[in-house]
């Protein structure tokens, strides 16, 4: 297939954009070799004080976006023929070295249709790395190499760690998307480096990653640090990621911001997931899976100290939820339910799926952790969103600055000293053998741990339930003996017909202490019509 004329010249205005922020920040691009691998001239100074100024340059520059600026065969692919694509892993950067890890990259096409550079460094010094066709095979993709630019750029890289050299521990792929795994070796949840204007009455803006620096990590070392730059309409940044592999996963992100202009809703340590159906909400229960989600719940370390747990919903209607905090001590999108026999999944397994908890570095001031949930009918579209957003506006040329630790696993940062919520439960109210009077809805909130496995005989635990509307009904609190802990059971009745979101919260108690972590959860009663009693016809 024929290469469009105009797809050739689109990486070099990448490159001569690369150039003009170089020597914005005082450094020297080295010349291109045209060979992957190959020795380079003299390349310039390179560390993160020189990255922010690139940004800050940046930033100074009308925005020009190249997304679509690849060859036509290429922007055309279907998933079969991108799938078909493989790096060829002989070429993978530090394979012949001393080194714990080796970084592959990803093939541009599909959905990824935005050059991305990608340079390494090697004790301060910048070395691009160029695309070539021989560091893919094609497969049965229909793709002709030979008829692709030489200088054609990547859509993103990956990185094992030995002594697996098969599977991925991180991946940067997408706008500004990325993953990572902990001891289970499964992909879930998606962390970006920055939202911009998420669930507004307006499109929302994806800034990108528009090049990569990929330091060689030292010998022996189990941490290899990346750098990358971002650009969007509205805001550019620097980043620096330091990734150390374990059981839980860990990365130190540094980042400077630098905006264009104002923006209205800017989100820190964005997290990106899937809840299509759970324990608490099967309103798209149709598949033959229990359950279909890739978390179940947003967990919150407040500034005060509280944990609260908000499960997850796949609502009717988009919801937007704000929750105001000061220096929070953590946040994250957890998959707490574990269990095998739960998903009965044996394909994408979201038993193993990791958590991503996010630690801030530094007091981050007053702002909320913010969380969207969007209607979804299928388990392939991220239908949950979860950030930090900052009280303070912002505005053109500012320069701010985030760090935070991301913590990639499934044992994560929780109320050791408190019991925790194991599971949420909702269904028909009412009291069994009797008839229905009156429409309302049931839950039941399972706590286990923390001070429940050792409470003194006769101890009376109870609930302290608050609503912001109805009138709760039916409350019981009981052992629950076979999970250690306790099973608080009430029901909701909704004030009127409206539809309109009831907020809920829920915490165990002793004796006015606190045995438990804040459960919190968000129900919108069914239209009118749909608010079935059920009652058998032998109960009169």
């Amino acid at each position: 297939m024929a290469i469009s004329s105009t797809t050739t010249p689109a990486p070099r205005r990448i490159r001569s954009l690369a150039v003009l922020l170089f020597v914005a920040a005082g450094l020297l691009l080295p010349v291109f070799s045209g060979c992957a691998f190959a020795d380079s001239p003299p390349a310039a100074s390179f560390d993160y004080a020189a990255l922010k100024g690139m940004a800050r340059a940046l930033a100074q520059q009308p925005y020009a976006d190249h997304d679509g600026e690849v060859p036509e065969a290429v922007g055309n692919m279907t998933w079969d023929q991108y799938q078909a694509i493989r790096f060829n892993k002989d070429h993978a950067l530090w394979r012949d070295r001393d080194s714990k890890f080796q970084a592959t990259l990803f093939h541009l096409g599909l959905y990824f249709k935005r050059p991305v550079a990608i340079y390494e460094l090697n004790g301060g010094k910048v070395k691009m790395v160029g695309y070539d066709a021989g560091l893919f095979d094609y497969g049965k993709s229909g793709i002709d190499p030979d008829k692709l630019p030489k200088d054609m750029g990547f859509a993103g890289f990956r990185m094992q760690f030995s002594p697996d050299w098969e599977r991925d521990v991180v991946a940067f792929l997408g706008a500004s998307y990325f993953r990572a795994v902990g001891k289970e070796m499964q992909y879930g949840l998606s962390a970006r480096g920055l939202a911009v204007d998420t669930a507004l009455p307006r499109p929302e803006e994806f800034p990108t990653f528009t090049a990569f620096w990929l330091q060689r990590p030292e010998p022996g070392s189990h941490t290899a640090t990346v750098y990358a730059l971002l650009d969007s309409p509205s805001i550019t940044g620097a980043y620096r990621f330091d990734i150390t592999p374990g059981d839980t996963l860990s990365m130190r992100v540094d980042t400077a911001l630098y905006p264009r202009t104002a923006v209205e809703r800017l989100g820190i340590a964005p997290l990106t997931s899937m809840f299509m159906v759970g324990e608490n909400d099967r309103r798209t229960g149709y598949d033959w899976r229990p359950e279909i989600h890739d978390s179940d719940g947003l967990a919150m370390h407040t500034g005060t100290g509280e944990w609260i747990w908000r499960p997850l919903n796949n609502p009717r209607n988009l919801r937007f939820n704000a929750y105001m905090d000061e220096n929070p001590k953590g946040f994250g999108l957890l998959q707490r339910d574990q269990d095998f026999d739960h998903y009965q999944d044996d394909g994408v397994y979201y038993d193993k799926r990791p958590g991503l908890w996010v630690v801030p570095r530094g007091g981050w001031g007053k702002g909320t952790v913010q969380l969207v949930e969007i209607p979804a009918l299928d388990e392939t579209f991220d239908n949950i969103v979860a950030f930090w957003n900052p009280e303070k506006p912002v505005e053109p040329g500012q320069e701010l600055l985030f760090s935070y630790d991301l913590l990639w696993g499934t044992a994560l940062p929780g109320p050791e000293e408190l019991a925790h919520v194991a599971d949420t439960f909702t269904g028909l109210g009412g009291e069994v053998g009797k008839r229905r009077t009156h429409y309302s809805k049931r839950f039941v909130v399972d706590f286990s741990g923390g001070p429940l496995t050792g409470l003194a005989k006769g101890e009376k635990v109870t609930a302290a339930i608050e609503t912001s509307a109805g009138e709760i009904e039916l409350t019981s609190v009981l052992p629950l003996h076979s999970a250690n802990g306790y099973r608080v059971r009430f029901d909701l009745v909704p004030p009127d017909e409206s539809e309109r979101p009831i907020n809920l919260r829920l915490v165990l108690k002793s004796g006015g202490r606190a045995l438990s972590e804040t459960w919190t959860y968000q129900w919108s009663p069914p239209p009118a019509d749909q608010r079935q009693l059920h009652n058998p016809g032998h109960l009169q």
